[in-house]
């Protein structure tokens, strides 16, 4: 539950949250309070610590599981505000989904649930064993193979149907690479990356 303080400044409001929950990493909602006949303006702060938040991701995230039948674990950490859970499972192939994404709608559900309990909207980074690490090392190898084959035989070629952090993924790679450009095409689901010889 969040902790609610009232003062008659944010600053104050902020500061006496930070006091009672002893930590400077909070994530806080605000409300002005407009007076009485007689009395000023004040601000309510609704104020809840970083890891308590954690903490709620991951109970909600173990109801989605074991809804699934998957015994889930997790590694977790806060770095500048970044929310990271890494989960574990006996069955990581469900939580990820074709492409990621199951993977993304889990994220997408975590980021919801956080937002209408808490009217917050802190970043969330959701993994399944090092997958979107593994999927970055797959999709740059891709970029560059493709590259190599599309210079070399002048002909374009059209990658398949991928998501708006994949595409970025493949265009980064390839924004210096001599030879080739790549542009983007298609209507969302179905967007594709097209590496062009140049």
């Amino acid at each position: 539950m969040p902790t609610v303080v009232e003062a008659k400044t944010l600053i104050e409001a902020v500061e006496e949250a930070k006091n009672l929950l002893h930590t400077d990493k909070i994530f806080y909602t605000t409300e002005e309070k407009k007076g009485g006949l007689f009395k000023g303006k004040t601000y309510q702060v609704s104020a809840i610590p970083y890891p308590e938040l954690l903490e709620e991701m991951k109970k909600y995230l173990t109801e989605i599981t074991e809804g699934l039948g998957l015994e889930v674990k997790f590694e977790t950490s806060i770095d500048e505000q970044i929310f990271n859970i890494t989960m574990y499972s006996d069955n990581n192939s469900i939580l990820i989904g074709k492409n990621g994404q199951t993977l993304k709608a889990l994220e997408t559900m975590v980021k919801a649930k956080i937002n209408v309990d808490w009217h917050i909207h802190p970043k969330i980074v959701l993994d399944v064993e090092n997958y979107k690490e593994k999927r970055i090392a797959t999709l740059e190898r891709l970029a560059i193979q493709t590259a190599k084959e599309v210079r070399q035989t002048k002909v374009d070629v059209v990658l398949e149907d991928m998501n708006s952090y994949e595409r970025r993924i493949i265009h980064n790679k390839l924004a210096n690479f001599k030879g080739v450009s790549t542009i983007s095409e298609g209507e969302e689901p179905h967007r594709h990356i097209v590496i062009k010889a140049e």
